[in-house]
C-alpha cells in the first residue's frame, strides 16, 4: 500500500493501474486526475489520491460513461446514482435503436427489397413515437374527411389509430409489423379503399338480409378447404345453408355486392398488423371464406 507521501510519474501511475500511459495522460489533461506536484525536470507527479481517482475514472469509463458524466461525478455536480440512471436511459434508447436496426436488416434479408424500399423501411423504423403516430393520424383524417359522425366509421377509425403505437421495447416481429403498416397506409389504393368503406357505411340491405359471419366461416371455409367450386352444385348447397331464407334468389347478387364492398384482404391485414404490434396473436384470415361465399352467391343468384 502506498503512503500519502509516495509520488508517481505518469508512467508509474499507468503501470500501477494497468492502463496505457497515453490514456492516463489524456485523462490528466482533461482534469480528471489531479496533479500533486512537479519533478525537478518538470514532469507531473501524482499521489495516492490520484491512484484512487484513476481507479474510479476507469470504472466509470468501463461502464460506458462519457468524460462529461465522469467529471460531473468527480466534481459532485451529480451523484453516481444520478449519472448511472441517465446512462441506463441512454443505453435503453441505444438498445431499442439496435433492435430496430436488426429488425430492418432481418426484413430486408427476408424480402426482395429494392434500394428505395430499404431506405423507406429504415426511415419508418427510426421514426420517433410521435412521428409514427402522426402517420397514422394523417391516414385516419383522410379516411374520415366528410364522413357522417353518427356512422360507425369514426369509432372504427379511432380504434385503427389508437392501436398503432409500438411498445417502448419492441420485438423484431413488432418492428416488422410497423414497417409493413407504414407502407400500407402510404399506399394510395389502400387509402382510397378504406375511405370508400368509411363513406359507404354499413349498407341498409346488409342489415335487412343478415348473413351470419360464423356460418360463412364454418361452411364456406370448409367448402374452400375441400376445393368445392363456388359455381358448382355443391357450392349452391353451401349457399343454401348460409344464406338467410328470406333473401330472394334474385337479390343474392346485390347482397354479394354489398358484402364485397366490406371485404378486403388488405384491410384485414391492417388489423392483423395492429394485433402483432400490440403483442397479440392475429386472428385467422376470414377474407378467403367470405370471398368464396360472395362468388357462390353471385353464381347462384338466378
Amino acid at each position: 500500500m502506498s503512503t500519502s507521501a509516495e509520488l508517481f510519474t505518469i508512467g508509474r501511475l499507468a503501470e500501477r493501474c494497468g492502463l496505457p500511459t497515453r490514456t492516463v495522460r489524456f485523462w490528466s489533461d482533461a482534469g480528471l486526475i489531479p496533479v500533486a506536484g512537479r519533478s525537478a525536470g518538470g514532469y507531473r507527479l501524482y499521489d495516492a489520491a490520484a491512484v484512487a481517482r484513476l481507479d474510479l475514472v476507469r470504472t466509470l469509463r468501463e461502464l460506458g460513461l462519457g468524460l462529461d458524466q465522469v467529471e460531473a461525478v468527480l466534481t459532485d455536480a451529480a451523484t453516481v446514482a444520478e449519472v448511472a440512471a441517465a446512462h441506463v436511459a441512454a443505453l435503453d434508447a441505444e438498445i431499442r435503436l439496435l433492435r430496430t436496426r436488426r429488425a430492418v436488416l432481418g426484413t430486408v434479408a427476408k424480402r426482395a427489397t429494392t434500394k428505395e424500399e430499404t431506405l423507406l423501411m429504415h426511415k419508418l423504423a427510426r421514426m420517433s413515437a410521435r412521428e409514427r403516430q402522426e402517420i397514422i393520424d394523417e391516414f385516419v383524417r383522410y379516411v374520415l374527411e366528410g364522413v357522417d359522425p353518427g356512422s360507425p366509421a369514426p369509432g372504427i377509425a379511432e380504434n385503427m389509430r389508437r392501436a398503432a403505437e409500438l411498445p417502448d421495447d419492441p420485438a423484431p416481429e413488432q418492428v416488422d409489423a410497423w414497417i409493413e403498416l407504414g407502407e400500407l397506409v402510404a399506399d394510395e389504393d389502400f387509402r382510397r379503399r378504406v375511405r370508400d368503406m368509411a363513406v359507404a357505411g354499413r349498407p341498409a340491405r346488409e342489415q335487412r338480409y343478415a348473413i351470419d359471419p360464423g356460418a360463412v366461416m364454418e361452411h364456406a371455409g370448409r367448402a374452400l378447404a375441400d376445393g368445392i367450386a363456388p359455381a358448382s352444385p355443391e357450392g349452391r348447397a353451401v349457399v343454401e345453408r348460409i344464406a338467410d331464407p328470406d333473401v330472394p334468389v334474385a337479390e343474392r347478387a346485390a347482397v354479394a355486392d354489398e358484402m364485397a364492398a366490406f371485404t378486403d384482404a388488405r384491410v384485414e391485414r391492417y388489423w392483423s398488423l395492429l394485433a402483432i404490434i400490440n403483442g397479440r396473436e392475429p386472428r385467422a384470415s376470414a377474407v378467403p371464406s367470405f370471398e368464396w361465399f360472395i362468388a357462390a352467391l353471385r353464381a347462384h343468384s338466378g
